[in-house]
């Protein structure tokens, strides 16, 4: 007969074989170990990247051929169909997110976008209407609006009527994802504002403080989840290949401009580590679409691209773009002749839209690739990013 010494030993060894293993899987396959998160709402902030009409309902709307390919008409993106925030939505069963400067037609019972074009982290210097301006909804200004909706949307929900089934649930605050792609324009607005490329490095370390203080606050009124981009390559937007010629890499990017950007994720990264030490109850992933969007450049064809660094919406030179004189879906009259900046007749092949935004099919790629955690930190999908006790 087996002593209970041994039987007692077996079992503890099991069991540690198992927790062994649980631990193992948990930590090098997460998407093993958990289940979906439920995101009831989505509460975007950014810029261009991510604004679904908000710049086109506070000051002025993307022309045509802006939304061609799949909207068949201008709607209030700066893209010729869809955006990442766009495909995010529809992969969690969501419609598109409603602007919230838009007050025609939206519906922000799950979430609601605060992104503009133009927007900056910090506050710009100019501002728009004036030329080169940048928008004057900062992200300070972005979360401000964010803490009005989620105070205004519950009076408006107590006290019924049509309105109320468009605003948000207040348990959805909580279990909402929170996403954030902006800063793109901070980098540019230093030098067009002739600072040298020392001092808009000098300038990041506040730029992301400033960041960091506005997800604390996202935090404080109670937000979880949070969804970070850094950003993307701007040395291979012809937006500043064409006003800042400089050193190309071997993809013909401008070298010194991406390192720029490369010095900005590396501090929001480092901000990001520094977040989640101080907001403990917060799942906080950094998403490296730098590493995706770069690649669409340095590997076109893997993805059926052809010349990515030319813009298809545009007219001129090399690159196709020329903000001096006529950007896309605009006219100019040169020696006596109209010149209208068109769409190429293949957006699909395209890498770059208007000389700045990425097209309908560089976006579908650029979230296929995120959404799968393969560029997270930490590594998981983003269905998954979530704080565990929301579910």
């Amino acid at each position: 007969m087996e002593s209970p010494r041994i039987t007692i030993k077996v079992i503890i060894s099991l069991f540690c074989s198992y927790m062994l293993l649980s631990h193992y899987i948990t930590t090098l396959s997460p998407a093993l170990a958990l289940e979906d998160c439920h995101f009831p709402a989505i509460f975007n902030f950014g810029d261009s990247n991510s604004d679904t009409g908000g710049m086109a309902a506070a000051i002025y709307r993307p022309p045509p051929p802006f939304g061609k390919t799949h909207f068949h008409t201008p709607a209030g993106r700066f893209s010729d169909g869809r955006l990442i925030i766009d495909f995010l939505a529809k992969s969690l069963g969501h419609p598109f997110l409603s602007a919230y400067l838009d007050s025609i037609g939206t519906n922000f019972s799950h979430g609601a976008n605060f992104a503009t074009a133009s927007s900056t982290i910090r506050l710009p210097d100019p501002i728009i209407p004036a030329p080169g301006g940048f928008s004057p909804f900062t992200l300070n200004i972005q979360c401000s609006q964010f803490l009005q909706l989620k105070s205004r949307s519950q009076l408006i929900r107590h006290r019924g009527g049509i309105f109320a089934s468009l605003m948000p649930k207040e348990k959805y605050f909580s279990k909402a994802l929170y996403t954030f792609d902006i800063g793109q324009n901070d980098l540019p607005e230093g030098f067009f504002g002739n600072l040298t490329v020392q001092e808009v490095n000098a300038s990041v370390p506040d730029i992301v403080s400033t960041f960091s203080a506005n997800i604390k606050k996202i935090y404080d009124s109670g937000g979880r989840s949070f969804w970070i981009h850094n950003t993307g390559p701007i040395g291979c937007i012809p937006y500043i290949l064409v006003n800042f010629p400089a050193q190309k890499d071997e993809v013909g990017c401008a070298k010194l401009y991406n390192e720029v950007a490369q010095y900005f994720n590396h501090k929001l990264k480092e901000a990001t580590v520094q977040l989640r030490k101080d907001l403990p109850l917060a799942a906080i992933t950094y998403v490296d679409i730098y590493s995706v969007k770069y690649s669409l450049y340095k590997e076109p064809q893997k993805y059926g691209f052809e010349q990515p660094l030319v813009s298809c919406c545009g007219t001129g030179g090399k690159y196709n773009f020329n903000s001096k004189t006529v950007e896309c879906g605009r006219t100019v009259t040169v020696n006596g002749r109209q010149i209208f900046a068109d769409s190429c007749k293949r957006p699909y092949v395209k890498v770059n839209w208007d000389g700045i935004h990425y097209t309908d099919a560089a976006a579908k790629i650029i979230f296929d690739k995120i959404s799968t955690g393969a560029f997270s930190d930490p590594p998981l999908p983003f269905k998954q990013a979530c704080h565990r006790s929301l579910d």
